[in-house]
């Protein structure tokens, strides 16, 4: 299997009381040489972990976080630059840096992402594209008030974030961290481990811990909620 089709998912095999992680099933457990599913139980059975990244441009009204500079699985080395975008109804990018603010097509392929609308919201639905380009023309986002530290990518989407809070009839506002810890961390936390995972397969072909099944992906999906609800 090709780098490329590990980034789809990796997977998950219990033998030899070790949780084996691997990018195909193997021939013969990579512990003890015997074959790796001959009379296995049911719980242990092979399963495949999916990848948790998102292709952004598929995610409408949401919430992305990518590296600056490539992506997660192909030289994210855990400490480089980080940026965030927002998408609008057609998974189109808007994002803020030194140059102001982009509208991309392509480029978030690779993704950590954050749901903000329910899907019966119809009302900030049919508004959302009008909103986000009206609050993306304001002065507050040009580029010379562009700071690397201050006034950057995540105050952009954070602020946009607030905006629709404020529209909701929420006065309290989120902080970066409130909003980060609330529902960005789970997520994050969850593909740092399978970085972990995936760089390590890619070197040594298998990852392996002891048992019992460690539970790092479990319930991921409804780990955290979409923001307005």
């Amino acid at each position: 299997m090709q780098p490329a089709d590990l980034e789809q998912g990796i997977i998950m095999l219990r033998h030899c009381k070790k949780d084996i992680y691997c990018a195909y099933v193997p021939d013969c457990c990579p512990v003890c040489g015997q074959s790796a599913v001959a009379s296995q139980r049911l719980e242990d059975a092979p399963v495949r972990i999916p990848s948790p990244f998102l292709n952004g441009h598929r995610e409408k009204f949401s919430f992305l976080l990518k590296p600056t500079e490539g992506t997660f699985l192909r030289g994210y080395d855990g400490m480089s630059d980080l940026h965030v975008g927002i998408t609008n109804s057609k998974g189109i990018v808007y994002n803020y840096n030194e140059a102001g603010v982009h509208r991309e097509e392509w480029g978030w392929e690779q993704c950590v992402g954050v749901p903000l609308l329910q899907p019966d919201m119809y009302g900030l639905i049919n508004q959302w594209d009008k909103y986000l380009e009206d609050f993306s023309i304001a002065e507050t986002w040009l580029p010379h008030r562009y700071e690397e530290n201050q006034h950057n990518c995540y105050t952009y989407a954070l602020a946009f974030v607030n905006c629709l809070l404020a529209a909701q009839g929420k006065t309290q506002k989120l902080s970066k961290n409130e909003f980060t810890e609330q529902f960005v961390l789970s997520r994050t936390r969850r593909a740092s481990k399978y970085i972990t995972i995936y760089q390590t397969i890619l070197h040594d072909n298998f990852y392996i811990i002891d048992t019992p099944r460690a539970k790092q992906f479990k319930g991921y999906s409804n780990a955290t909620g979409n923001l307005l609800q």
